[in-house]
């Protein structure tokens, strides 16, 4: 059994017409199998800034120690950051940034990803960089927000294409037990 098989049972309540003598609404319920996601909301700006994270020592040591222009520190901790990304992700199944936020990579299998599964990963994610522009527009109760642009990072493209996916450390045993279960 694999993470992107499993399938989590949920009751949908949804009105009906009817009412009971009452005078309360009857509900028909309805089971649907949706599939499970170990992910949670929001994850996308948690895995960017561990990613940042990440890149500030290899910037620190190009720019302080070898007085690189910061330009040139951003541009040689990319390939560094890939190579130690790979590395930790392989033999630890977290990088330093991902262990700040307690986040964890699996593979399909609930495991630790391999040595090249974890290289296609560290290098499609250039790819997950490219942020994504859209326009806000807040609720009418929101008097205090303001309208304006946001940005989001679509950071999947390197788990989609690697079937891995990014948990948070505290749901790893519940997959794993989902996993087990369905076996």
């Amino acid at each position: 059994m694999k993470i992107s098989e499993l399938k989590e049972k949920r009751i949908i309540r949804r009105p009906t017409r009817s009412f009971d003598e009452l005078g309360n609404r009857i509900y028909n319920e309805f089971e649907y199998d949706f599939p499970y996601t170990p992910t949670h909301k929001r994850n996308e700006t948690e895995r960017f800034f561990a990613k940042v994270i990440d890149m500030i020592p290899f910037f620190m040591i190009f720019v302080f120690t070898f007085h690189l222009p910061v330009i040139l520190g951003i541009i040689l901790s990319i390939p560094c950051v890939i190579i130690s990304g790979t590395l930790c992700e392989w033999y630890f199944g977290t990088t330093l940034g991902k262990k700040i936020f307690k986040l964890t990579i699996l593979d399909d299998h609930g495991n630790q990803p391999g040595f090249i599964k974890s290289l296609v990963r560290n290098i499609l994610c250039l790819a997950n960089f490219c942020p994504i522009l859209t326009d806000y527009t807040p609720p009418p109760s929101h008097t205090w927000e303001t309208q304006g642009t946001q940005m989001n990072f679509s950071m999947h493209l390197n788990n989609k294409i690697c079937k891995t996916h990014i948990v948070k450390e505290n749901k790893v045993k519940e997959v794993r037990e989902m996993l087990l279960q369905k076996k």
